[in-house]
C-alpha cells in the first residue's frame, strides 16, 4: 500500500510562458519560486505548501479549447473570503462562474485562465 502524505504539485500546459506568467503573477498575485534549469520552458509557483508548475507548450495540442465546465480538470485553491476573492476578480475584470451555495459543501468559484486551463476557488458558505 503507497502511504501518501500530501499533494505535491499541479501541472499545468500553457501556450505562451510570458502570457501565463503576467496571469498568475500579476493578476492573481502567485509567489514565483525557484524552478531546476530543465530543458523545457516553465514556472514554479508556491500555493500555501503546494506548487503550481505552468509548463510551456507551443503547440497546444494537449489544451482545452472550451469554456467552464467542472467536471473537466481542473485545480482548486482554498481561499479565506469567498466575497473578496469575487472582488478581486471583478476589480481584475476576470469573468467568472460563482457558486455560493454549491452542493459540495463549500462555496465555488471557477474562472479560466488564458490557456482556459479551469481554476476553483473554494472556501466557507457566507466567507
Amino acid at each position: 500500500m503507497i502511504e501518501f502524505e500530501h499533494l505535491h504539485h499541479v501541472s499545468l500546459a500553457v501556450r505562451e510562458l510570458e502570457r501565463a506568467r503576467k496571469f498568475y503573477s500579476e493578476v492573481l498575485g502567485l509567489k514565483e519560486i525557484q524552478r531546476p534549469p530543465f530543458d523545457s520552458k516553465g514556472i514554479w509557483y508556491a500555493v500555501g505548501p503546494q506548487q503550481l508548475h505552468l509548463l510551456e507548450n507551443p503547440a497546444g495540442d494537449t489544451l482545452r479549447e472550451s469554456g467552464i465546465s467542472t467536471i473537466d480538470g481542473h485545480f482548486a485553491v482554498w481561499v479565506k473570503s469567498y466575497s473578496a476573492t469575487i472582488a478581486w476578480l471583478e476589480a481584475a475584470s476576470i469573468s467568472y462562474e460563482a457558486r455560493p451555495d454549491s452542493r459540495a459543501g463549500f462555496a465555488q468559484i471557477f474562472v479560466l485562465d488564458p490557456d482556459h486551463n479551469i481554476i476553483e476557488f473554494d472556501s466557507a458558505y457566507g466567507s
